[in-house]
């Protein structure tokens, strides 16, 4: 089979090429433990292949969610390949971790052996087709969401494009724009209604089957949250609740005041990023009019930060794995994704030339820039690190980058793109707590009704939102969570933002008296991978792993001391 285990050319969307190596894997003698390293190194060279055939997949239905052939070929993949694959690791995983030489493997391997002994303990064969039905409900979702596009201002426009229209500083047009995007989305909200019914019995499920009280114990353990707990994170809602809350009311009030309303409305501020029409009146802030430019100014910055970063942004633009533009048809949101065999980050996001484009652009730069400064590691598992710290390289580069935002602005504009940023790091935080309190209660009570499902997502919303005027639009309001991807696709994943922010923030403060040094810290943590545990990769950045109060405050306040210097 070559001195490389697999050829670099094999089909790995197809069971039948890769059981071969499968069963060789699977009928390895294994008589030391240099046998089993010699074993990891070959399956981290197969799981490469199998990895990178997923990705593509995935990348080429999200691209175009209207292609019926993209999306089956996604599902067959899902369906045929995946579920065999989950067998294949389980049984590898105690092939390895049982042999008696396990513990005779040098230190480096400690992190993976904890990790498959905890898929050991959660894995059951009755899952694997839940698991294929819940990829296709989730399949379903972002296709209804992809396809959705509403006529305005005299034009089909997709959702990102929407986004726009909510920062006109015509009030009218504002809300015009906001009701076709919510009358759109309640057109599909009973469709994915039952979607997500369907998800919590399949999820429920799922853990009752592993013997667990919950998705939530369950999920805990399939995430490998080995350094931090559901404890950790109701702190998290709490300190949210005392040191954010406050301040983005404060922030609130100072919109309202100065648009003479009693109460906002649900056009005049996006309540997950704080984005609205500008309280002077000012037109909105487009920091690029193409992709194009945005590319080319994006290359200047990272040359100005570092040419260590310059050059890794370049090295994106140059093996053209961007997809940037937004279109109809194409997926919503943004994501990197690593392509393992390949070595190479694939960026994807929907640019319609505003600042929360440019800044979704920068995010995912961060991203990519881990994966690369993390790319020479050998094995498959050294490279896939933690949630957690994988958000503090993407979230940190939009702090990080700040300072030369003024490639696309001058002075004037450049202050306010840096604060509404920094309003949208106060706005972000209760958005995470929200999101992470429905999911757990959710979980908590997967019998719940819709109607008890309502009532708690608005309390919630009560708790960390904005107190606005959602006179006429009640029915809408109790379903806006269908408007968060990660509920669908991802369940869970949502508190690691909030863990990334807290972490990302440290070293934005660095950075602003040394950014030498709050860069030299970043790259040394990337290049880690996951060869470190979560709060040993915070202590390479130099950075501290926390939830409570006392952590908040030290860094809100240093939020709330750049507002106060930067114009409103």
């Amino acid at each position: 089979m070559g001195s490389s285990f697999v050829p670099d050319d094999l089909d790995a969307t197809k069971w039948e090429n890769l059981e071969p190596y499968v069963s060789e894997l699977l009928e390895r003698t294994l008589s030391c433990s240099s046998c089993i390293e010699s074993l990891i190194r070959d399956s981290s060279i197969l799981a490469e292949h199998i990895s990178e055939a997923g990705a593509l997949l995935y990348i080429g239905m999200t691209c175009d969610t209207e292609s019926e052939e993209k999306r089956e070929s996604f599902l067959q993949f899902s369906s045929e390949v995946r579920p065999k694959l989950s067998e294949f690791s389980d049984s590898l995983n105690r092939k390895m971790v049982e042999h008696p030489e396990v513990g005779n493997l040098p230190k480096r391997y400690d992190l993976m052996i904890r990790a498959m002994k905890t898929d050991i303990e959660i894995f059951r064969k009755e899952n694997i087709p839940l698991g294929v039905r819940q990829t296709e409900l989730v399949t379903e979702a972002q296709a209804i969401n992809g396809a959705m596009t509403v006529d305005f201002d005299g034009q089909e426009r997709t959702m990102p494009q929407m986004r726009a229209y909510m920062e006109s500083n015509d009030r009218i047009e504002r809300e015009a724009a906001w009701t076709a995007v919510a009358e759109r989305r309640m057109q599909d909200s009973e469709r994915l209604s039952e979607i997500f019914d369907e998800l919590i019995v399949i999820r429920h499920q799922i853990a009752t089957n592993a013997g667990f009280d919950s998705f939530t114990d369950y999920m805990f353990r399939a995430m490998h949250r080995f350094d931090y707990s559901v404890e950790d994170c109701i702190e998290f809602h709490d300190s949210v609740e005392t040191v954010c809350m406050p301040i983005l009311q404060e922030i609130n009030k100072t919109r309202s005041d100065a648009f003479g309303l009693d109460k906002l409305c649900p056009w005049d501020v996006n309540e997950k990023t704080g984005a609205g029409p500008d309280i002077h009146g000012r037109e909105p802030l487009k920091p690029f009019e193409t992709v194009e430019e945005m590319v080319s100014k994006l290359s200047e910055m990272f040359h100005e930060m570092s040419e260590d970063l310059g050059g890794m942004f370049d090295k994106l633009v140059e093996m053209d794995t961007l997809d940037l533009d937004t279109r109809k048809g194409k997926a919503p949101g943004g994501y990197q994704y690593y392509l393992e065999k390949s070595r190479v980050p694939f960026i994807f996001m929907n640019a319609a030339g505003l600042q929360g484009d440019l800044e979704t652009m920068i995010h995912e730069a961060g991203h990519a820039f881990h994966s690369l400064y993390c790319g020479h590691l050998e094995l498959i598992h050294e490279r896939d690190y933690p949630i957690e710290f994988a958000e503090v390289a993407s979230m940190s580069m939009e702090l990080l980058t700040q300072p030369g935002w003024s490639r696309f602005y001058d002075d004037e504009k450049a202050n306010r793109a840096r604060r509404t940023h920094l309003e949208g790091v106060v706005f972000l935080l209760p958005w995470i707590a929200t999101i992470d309190s429905f999911q757990h209660w959710i979980y908590a009570n997967p019998g719940h009704s819709r109607e008890e499902r309502a009532q708690v997502w608005l309390s919630i919303r009560d708790r960390f939102g904005s107190n606005m005027d959602w006179n006429g639009h009640s029915d809408f309001r109790e379903l806006s969570w269908q408007q968060q991807g990660h509920l669908y696709g991802v369940p869970f994943y949502y508190i690691e933002y909030g863990i990334a922010q807290l972490g990302s923030l440290q070293l934005w403060k660095t950075h602003t008296s040394d950014p030498e040094k709050a860069l030299v810290n970043y790259a040394k943590a990337m290049t880690l991978g996951n060869t470190k545990s979560l709060p040993e990769l915070f202590s390479a950045a130099g950075l501290k792993l926390g939830f409570d109060e006392g952590h908040f405050y030290s860094l809100l306040g240093e939020v709330g001391s750049a507002l106060e210097k930067l114009p409103a």
